[in-house]
C-alpha cells in the first residue's frame, strides 16, 4: 500500500479566498477548529484561541500546554501586543548554577523550564477581544484529545526524531512524557490515531478556571512539585504572580507599508532593522538583490542581539537599534562579498505560527515549546509538556539576556503584521526559532519587491543563513542563483529536510476587502476559508 509519510509530486497551492473570515494554521484540523468556532458565532480571536489550543493536541512536537505564547491583534483601527512569555523562577541566577558546576543553562531538563505563559496569554486574549464563552474555544481540543486524531505526515516525522533525541538524552523525570508521548516505544506513524487523555483532562481543568488552575491551583501545585523533586528553585508565587504584558508593537516603513513586530525580549527587531536597510535598495529576483537580503539579515542578527532581552532589565530601548544613523552605517557596511559575520544564536526550532481574519478583527499569534518539545518533561498525571525557554539565558552578565530572578529570556516568538496608510493588511509569520526574522525578511520581500501573491511568496524556496559564510538553501533554490551567490563568497549547502526553514502562514485584505489565505507547503496545514 501507499506511504502517507511520502509525496511524490509537488503539490501546486493557491491562495484560499473568503470574504467572511479565515483560518491559517500548520494544522489542517487546528484550521478547522477555528472555523468550527467562527461558525458557532465566534470572532477571529475565539476562532484563533481555538486553533492555538487545539495545535497543543494534534501538534505537540512544536507547543504544548507549559510553552510560552505572543500576539498581535488588529480591531477598531488599533494594533494591540500581548507578550506572554513566562520568567524564570525567583531561586534561579547564575550563581545557582555556578553552585552545581553548571557554566549554561542546560538545553532540557528541570533546570531549562520558565514559568509556562501560554494559557495565561489565551485567557488575557480572550478577555479582551472574546466573544464566545471562554470554555467553548477548548471543547474542539478536547474532543481531538479524548477521541483521537489521526497523525499528519510532517508531525509524525518530527515525532520520529524527537523520540531518537529524547531517548538519548534520558532526562531525568522523563518517564511521566514518554508515557504520554510515547507509549509503545517509538513514535506515531503517519496516518495513525492518537489519544491524549490527560491533555483533555487538564484542558477541562483550564477551560473552568479561566486558566488560572495553571497558576494558583491543583495544576501550579503539581507542576511545582514535580519541578522542585528535579532541583528547579521554583515556587507557587512565581506562578501565582506571573501576568502577561500588553505591550506596543514596533515598526517601519517598507515600499509604502508598515511592518509591525513585538518589541524584545522577542527578536521581531531584527526583522525591522534588516528591512530598514534594504530600505535604501531597490531590489529584485538578481544574485546581488538576493545577496543584499542576506547580508542585510546577517548585520542586522549581529546588531540586535545586544538589544533583544528583557526590557525591564535593560538601560536602552529598541528606539537606539532603529535610528537612522545606524541604518546608515549598516547600509554602507553592505558591500559587494560575503561577510563573515559570527553570532551564537542560529539554530534550534519547534513552533506553531497560525492567523485568522474575520470582517472586524485579524490575529497573529506564536506559541511554542522552543526545540521540538521542549525540555523533555511532562507534569504526571497531566498533559502539561513543558517548555526549555531557559536555554535562551547567557550567564555572561554583560549578555542582555543574562539570567536573573523573574527574568525573560531571549524570545524566538515573533508574529508579524502588515499595514498600508494606517488599514490592515493582515497577519504573517515563518515559524522555526531563529529562521523567524529570515523567513519574515523573505515573505515580505517577495510580496512587495518581487510582487508574489501571499501563497507563492509563502511557497518559494528559502535560504537560512546558518553564521559565517554558510547559508543553506532548500533542493529547490535556483540552481544559477546558487552557483551566483558562491561567486560572491557564501558557501552553500543544500538541504534536502525543509524542517530549518520554517513553516508560515499569511492573510491579506485586498482593496475589496476580500481575505487572501496561504500556509506553507513545508507542513500539514491549511489556509481555511469561512
Amino acid at each position: 500500500m501507499f506511504d502517507l509519510g511520502e509525496c511524490r509530486f509537488p503539490s501546486r497551492r493557491v491562495p484560499s479566498l473568503s470574504r467572511r473570515g479565515m483560518v491559517a494554521t500548520s494544522s489542517a484540523l487546528a484550521a478547522q477548529a477555528g472555523v468550527l468556532t467562527m461558525a458557532r458565532g465566534g470572532n477571529a480571536v475565539d476562532a484563533a484561541l481555538a486553533a492555538a489550543i487545539a495545535l497543543t493536541v494534534v501538534e505537540p512536537t512544536g507547543c504544548g500546554i507549559g510553552g510560552d505564547l505572543l500576539a498581535m491583534v488588529w480591531r477598531d483601527g488599533e494594533l494591540f501586543g500581548l507578550n506572554s512569555t513566562g520568567w524564570a523562577p525567583s531561586g534561579m541566577s547564575a550563581d545557582f548554577l555556578s553552585s552545581r558546576g553548571l557554566s549554561s543553562v542546560p538545553k532540557h531538563g528541570a533546570l531549562s523550564v520558565t514559568v509556562p505563559g501560554a494559557p495565561a496569554g489565551w485567557f488575557a486574549l480572550w478577555r479582551r477581544f472574546g466573544g464566545l464563552p471562554f470554555a467553548d474555544l477548548f471543547e474542539p481540543a478536547v474532543a481531538l484529545a479524548e477521541e483521537g486524531f489521526p497523525v499528519s505526515p510532517v508531525v509524525s516525522r518530527l515525532w520520529g526524531r524527537a523520540f531518537e533525541l529524547y531517548a538519548s538524552l534520558r532526562v531525568e523525570g522523563s518517564k511521566a512524557f514518554f508515557d504520554v508521548f510515547f507509549p509503545e516505544g517509538r513514535a506515531p506513524r503517519p496516518g495513525e490515531v492518537f489519544r491524549l487523555p490527560l491533555h483533555a483532562r487538564t484542558l477541562r481543568a483550564l477551560a473552568e478556571s479561566g486558566c488560572r488552575d495553571l497558576y494558583e491551583g491543583e495544576l501550579a501545585e503539581r507542576t511545582v512539585s514535580f519541578l522542585s523533586s528535579l532541583g528547579l528553585p521554583i515556587a507557587l508565587e512565581d506562578l501565582e504572580e506571573f501576568e502577561p504584558e500588553e505591550v506596543r508593537p514596533i515598526s517601519v516603513p517598507y515600499r509604502g507599508f508598515e511592518v509591525h513586530e513585538l518589541p524584545p525580549n522577542c527578536q521581531g527587531v531584527v526583522a525591522l532593522l534588516a528591512l530598514s536597510v534594504l530600505e535604501g535598495f531597490d531590489l529584485g529576483d538578481d544574485p546581488l538583490s538576493h545577496h543584499r537580503r542576506i547580508e542585510a539579515l546577517k548585520l542586522s542578527f549581529r546588531e540586535a542581539v545586544g538589544f533583544v532581552g528583557d526590557p525591564r532589565f535593560l538601560p536602552s530601548g529598541v528606539e537606539e537599534l532603529l535610528e537612522e544613523g545606524r541604518i546608515g552605517r549598516l547600509r554602507a557596511e553592505l558591500g559587494s562579498r560575503a561577510s563573515d559575520v559570527r553570532v551564537s544564536r542560529l539554530s534550534d526550532f519547534g513552533t506553531v505560527y497560525l492567523a485568522s481574519a474575520d470582517g472586524r478583527t485579524m490575529v497573529s499569534l506564536v506559541q511554542s515549546n522552543y526545540t521540538g518539545f521542549g525540555s523533555g518533561l511532562l507534569v504526571p498525571g497531566t498533559g502539561i509538556a513543558l517548555h526549555n525557554r531557559g536555554f535562551g539565558f547567557s550567564l555572561d552578565p554583560k549578555d542582555p539576556s543574562s539570567l536573573a530572578p523573574r527574568k525573560r529570556p531571549y524570545h524566538t516568538l515573533m508574529p508579524g503584521f502588515l499595514t498600508r496608510g494606517g488599514k490592515p493588511i493582515g497577519p504573517f509569520g515563518v515559524m522555526g526559532a531563529y529562521m523567524q526574522p529570515q523567513g519574515h525578511l523573505q515573505v515580505i520581500s517577495h510580496v512587495l519587491d518581487l510582487g508574489m501573491n501571499p501563497q507563492d511568496a509563502v511557497s518559494a524556496p528559502r535560504w537560512q543563513w546558518a553564521g559565517g559564510l554558510k547559508l543553506r538553501v532548500e533542493p529547490s533554490f535556483p540552481e544559477g542563483l546558487r552557483r551566483a551567490l558562491e561567486e560572491l563568497g557564501h558557501r552553500l549547502e543544500v538541504q534536502e529536510d525543509p524542517s530549518p526553514f520554517g513553516r508560515g502562514q499569511m492573510i491579506w485584505r485586498t482593496e475589496e476587502g476580500t481575505l487572501l489565505g496561504a500556509t506553507d507547503p513545508r507542513a500539514d496545514g491549511m489556509a481555511s476559508p469561512f
